[in-house]
Order: structure tokens, then C-alpha cells, then sequence
């Protein structure tokens, strides 16, 4: 069964190659959903999949690329919606 999450990650997060980074680890884990900036300095993720596979995105978003700092991130798991066919960059 598939489920969800719903991440906010904050520290410094944007103009590391955030959202691009996390678009391909994504892509290679087989999820779907999103990535984006958010004006606050955050960047939003909203990822669906197996769950041993967002488990594995949850924890690299801790991390992030090597430029980044992450401070916290909120996370919540949800059940999947199916709304998503890939995943991508928005903004």
C-alpha cells in the first residue's frame, strides 16, 4: 500500500540546488509528487510511493545536497491520494 508525505524543510535550503537534487533522488526512489520554494525560505515536498521508499526520502531530506544546511524538518506521513503520474520541480 502506498502512502504519503508531506515535508517542509527549513535552514539554508534555497540557491543549493535543493529542489533539484531532491527531484532526482525522487525519480530514482520511484516517487511521485512535488518539490517547490516557498517564499519563507523553506522548500515543500509532498512525495507518494512504498513506504520503505519514503522512509528513505524522509531521511535524506535531514541532509539535503551537499551545499545545504538543514535546520528541522516538519514532516507528516498521510495515505496516498494516487493524484500524482510523476514528480517534478514546481516554481
Amino acid at each position: 500500500m502506498n502512502k504519503r508525505i508531506e515535508a517542509t524543510v527549513h535552514g539554508r535550503v534555497q540557491n543549493v540546488s535543493f529542489r533539484y537534487y531532491t527531484n532526482n533522488r525522487a525519480k530514482q526512489l520511484h516517487l511521485t509528487g512535488w518539490v517547490i520554494n516557498r517564499p519563507d525560505g523553506s522548500v515543500r515536498v509532498v512525495a507518494e510511493g512504498a513506504e520503505r521508499d519514503l522512509a528513505a526520502l524522509a531521511d535524506w531530506l535531514h541532509t539535503g545536497p551537499p551545499a545545504a544546511h538543514v535546520d528541522f524538518v516538519d514532516l507528516m506521513w498521510l495515505d496516498a491520494t494516487g493524484e500524482f503520474s510523476n514528480f517534478a520541480i514546481r516554481g
